[in-house]
């Protein structure tokens, strides 16, 4: 019997970044929300029509930390509208029910676990955005977390709402049972789950890892999947870096990284989508795969 599996969509900053035809900022995707908006409806659009069931809102970048260090705080709340307008356009133009995930990033820098805040500041500004997006969103993704502490952090700040929260951790490329934090990923898991998350992902690492993370998944008993990237490596990030410094890998085409997502499906995955890097084929080749099992199964 095969297993209902919800098609996520894949990563929006690089694909917005190469779309603008602009120069890399570090406010990454934010940035286009404010030149042109209609690329992030346009894309949020095609990942719908690739099959994707779920698309996270676009503000990834719009923390009031990253704002603070990069831009101006003040564009905070109107980035986070802006991403809600593009992500509800979207939708209202689908032939078939979507979800909408709101989205708690990394508050100060992708895989910097010795960036994260401490436990209030964190707390304050996950509820920030958490109170400007919830009632526009079905569900809260925590995603590209790199540490237990985290996790146990955006719980609490979704926890007084009627919202499921999905905690996402971004695992080591060399060990995918090790967060970046190094810290077990089992430590994350069970605190996830202590937490009330309703599900638990790994996001923005090599396939590779994502299928070793797959393994303790398993055995988690709770709803698990997978949204790997392309990048040949992490290490070029720096804090307030632009997506510059990162390199595709050229061996994770369509077909290849449906290749890994069905090997995830396969350990029990039912949540499958892509990260930086995996865009509208990806996606579109996953919900063939998907199709087609089901086809088989009957």
């Amino acid at each position: 019997m095969t297993k209902n599996i919800t098609i996520m969509d894949g990563g929006m900053g690089q694909e917005l970044y190469r779309r603008s035809g602009k120069p890399a900022s570090p406010l990454w995707s934010a940035q286009v929300m404010i030149d042109t908006p209609e690329l992030v409806v346009a894309l949020h659009r095609e990942f719908i029509e690739a099959g994707a069931q779920l698309i996270t809102l676009n503000a990834y970048a719009a923390t009031p930390e990253r704002l603070t260090r990069d831009a101006d705080i003040s564009s905070f709340e109107p980035l986070q509208k802006a991403a809600l307008q593009a992500a509800h356009a979207a939708r209202d133009q689908a032939d078939k029910p979507i979800l909408i995930a709101g989205c708690l990033p990394p508050l100060v820098a992708s895989y910097h676990p010795d960036l994260v805040p401490d436990n209030d500041q964190a707390e304050s500004s996950y509820r920030r955005i958490v109170d400007i997006q919830a009632p526009g969103v079905d569900l809260f993704i925590a995603e590209t977390l790199s540490t237990v502490r985290e996790a146990e952090i955006v719980c609490r700040a979704v926890a007084d709402i009627d919202h499921a929260v999905w905690v996402s951790f971004t695992v080591s490329d060399a060990d995918g049972t090790r967060l970046r934090s190094d810290e077990p990923l089992q430590d994350g898991i069970d605190a996830a789950k202590a937490a009330g998350a309703e599900a638990i992902l790994i996001n923005c690492s090599a396939p590779e890892a994502v299928m070793q993370a797959m393994v303790l998944l398993a055995e988690s008993e709770v709803a698990f999947g997978g949204l790997a990237n392309g990048f040949t490596s992490i290490t070029a990030m720096a804090p307030g870096g632009t997506v510059e410094a990162m390199t595709a890998r050229d061996d994770l085409g369509p077909v290849s990284y449906a290749d890994h997502a069905m090997d995830w499906v396969d350990r029990g995955a039912t949540l499958i989508g892509g990260c930086c890097e995996v865009g509208p084929d990806h996606i579109a080749e996953i919900h063939k795969r998907v199709g087609q099992r089901a086809a088989a199964a009957h």
